[in-house]
């Protein structure tokens, strides 16, 4: 097993990672912060928007059974690219669509994801290749959030089932609840 790792930003990271813990390869989904200038951010300052940080997750995944490419196409699939700051009624820089590439092989896949994602989108793919900066893990009880708290909270209720449909949809070979059955 080869564990390699990406960072990628959607909007809520209570969202992108309930998607993730469903991949068929992927082996951890931490939730955090990245691409701002503030040192060891909290939650409160990310929210405020003030920090440039973006909410987003880092995926560690087995490169033998999912490859980078494919995660992107996940990424865009589950999430709307083409809105600018915001994803749904997250609004503000810290909900943006980003990848951040961890070497040039990566960003050389996103900028070929991004070309799908367009061929895939009538309005124009607004993600972002944005420089690898200090990852910041976020607080504890944001991690595994859906598996917990998560489904007792209505925004997630609203907004998490919905994004787990369109993966098993178009991803149903590569998601662990549909191959469990």
């Amino acid at each position: 097993m080869t564990i390699e790792y990406a960072i990628v930003a959607g909007g809520c990271f209570w969202c992108t990672e309930a998607v993730f813990k469903d991949v068929i390869g992927v082996e951890t989904v931490e939730s955090g912060y990245i691409g701002g200038l503030t040192e060891n951010p909290t939650y409160e300052q990310v929210c405020s928007g003030e920090t440039g940080h973006a909410e987003a997750i880092r995926i560690g995944f087995d490169a033998d059974k999912l490859n980078y490419g494919d995660l992107l196409d996940i990424s865009f699939a589950t999430h709307d690219p083409t809105q600018l700051n915001r994803q749904g009624n997250d609004i503000g820089t810290q909900y943006r669509s980003a990848i951040f590439p961890l070497n040039e092989q990566q960003k050389v896949q996103a900028e070929a994801a991004i070309v799908r994602a367009q061929e895939d989108n009538v309005q124009p793919v607004v993600t972002t290749i944005e420089p690898l900066a200090t990852w910041y893990p976020a607080e504890n009880y944001h991690q595994d959030y859906w598996d917990g708290a998560g489904q007792r909270n209505g925004y997630c209720m609203a907004v998490i089932p919905p994004k787990l449909q369109k993966l098993r949809k178009s991803f149903a070979n590569r998601t662990k609840s549909l191959q469990a059955q």
